[in-house]
């Protein structure tokens, strides 16, 4: 169709609500506050759960009250589930809040996710997305994005890991029935999604460089909509989306799309809870490991999610964590407010989704993403020498 056309430039401050900034996601007309909540754990079966009433509050709290506009979702939320907790739960719940508080839907801009990997055809993307609007009482989805991507990449284990494994990609998952779906195809069905009204822009999740900038460039060749969004891991601790080649293909200069960071508190590693007591897997001592599984902390001192978030607790994560605790000491602030207000200011992140387990810690984040002067000069390059010790601690020993 060739109707493309860029609203602006990506990360622009559009407006500021009750405090918050609100900027561009993307070249879309969608607007996004600088705090997004995460919803991945919400009513799920962990211990901590907010349960539907919290999420309620959460929302109540942060949009209602608060100058937060976006909530990021997926089908396959909540995480982890089984028993009660089932995938699509979280979504209904979001919907569900939305019909009782009679929210107007242009209020809230809502991301959800189709399951990645070999689940992404355009027959599924149709029927995925149906499902969405159906749990979420809705009949449009602001950003539509893919929980992962449609072929192997490295990046989608959750950015697990670096190195492309010629390998995995050719395994028979991969490559039986044709192969993953091409770069048109997706396109195409996301633009047909954009067409009927039924998203307004769409976006990628756990990608990379090479993902974002096929999926622009195939757009632009095409004369569909490209991206808008692309969601990773990213934090004080996980900056390889600046040095990837992810903020430059995202630039306003080049592919023109918004940055959604999570695990900005790396699993809650930034918030310090961690440090004199390390969590219960990496405890030597057995007492205290005995005693944080029974009464955990977090889901760090938990078998589960201990086991899939060690990246945050490698040794040299540890000690990165023990060098920016000094510098947010030193300015007198917590490593939480240091972490958080980090994230605000890079230039790649458009916005900064954050889940919480209560609302005291919510009302933490509202208040960070709200203060009006930066971190100093001097605070970020104190914080860039300690990164230059270490690129990557997630991904070292």
């Amino acid at each position: 169709s060739g109707s493309y056309k860029p609203k602006g430039p990506t990360g622009e401050v559009v407006k500021v609500v009750r405090g918050m900034k609100r900027r561009r996601l993307g070249g879309s007309d969608i607007v996004v506050s600088e705090l997004g909540l995460g919803t991945q754990r919400w009513v799920s079966s962990d211990f901590n759960a907010p349960d539907e009433e919290k999420c309620f509050e959460f929302m109540d709290e942060a949009i209602l009250k608060g100058g937060v506009n976006l909530i990021d979702t997926a089908e396959q939320y909540p995480i982890p589930s089984g028993g009660s907790a089932q995938e699509g739960d979280t979504e209904t719940v979001i919907g569900k809040w939305m019909k009782e508080r009679k929210v107007p839907r242009e209020d809230v801009v809502i991301a959800t996710k189709i399951t990645g990997g070999r689940n992404v055809t355009p027959k599924n993307i149709k029927k995925d997305c149906e499902g969405s609007l159906k749990r979420l009482g809705t009949d449009y989805i602001d950003v539509y994005q893919l929980h992962w991507p449609q072929r192997y990449s490295p990046q989608s284990n959750w950015g697990q890991s670096l190195k492309y494994n010629l390998e995995n990609d050719s395994s028979q998952y991969w490559r039986q029935f044709g192969g993953p779906t091409s770069f048109e195809d997706l396109c195409l069905a996301m633009e047909d999604l954009i067409q009927q009204g039924k998203i307004r822009g769409w976006g990628l999740c756990n990608d990379n460089a090479y993902g974002l900038t096929a999926c622009a460039r195939t757009a632009k060749a095409l004369g569909t909509t490209p991206p808008c969004s692309i969601q990773g891991d990213f934090s004080i601790l996980d900056r390889k989306s600046e040095e990837n080649g992810v903020a430059e293909a995202a630039s306003p200069y080049n592919e023109n799309c918004g940055f959604m960071s999570y695990n900005a508190l790396a699993g809650g590693m930034l918030t310090g809870k961690y440090r004199e007591t390390p969590a219960a897997l990496d405890n030597p001592n057995r007492d205290t490991a005995i005693s944080s599984l029974e009464k955990p902390r977090g889901r760090m001192d938990t078998r589960g999610w201990g086991g899939t978030l060690y990246r945050y607790r490698t040794s040299a994560a540890r000690s990165a964590i023990e060098e920016y605790a000094e510098i947010a000491k030193k300015n007198k602030m917590t490593l939480t407010e240091l972490s958080l207000r980090w994230c605000r200011q890079r230039s790649l992140i458009t916005t900064t989704l954050v889940g919480h387990s209560n609302l005291d810690q919510l009302k933490e984040s509202l208040k960070y993403f709200t203060v009006k002067e930066p971190l100093s000069d001097q605070v970020m390059w104190d914080i860039d020498v300690v990164h230059m010790k270490n690129r990557l601690p997630l991904f070292s020993s």
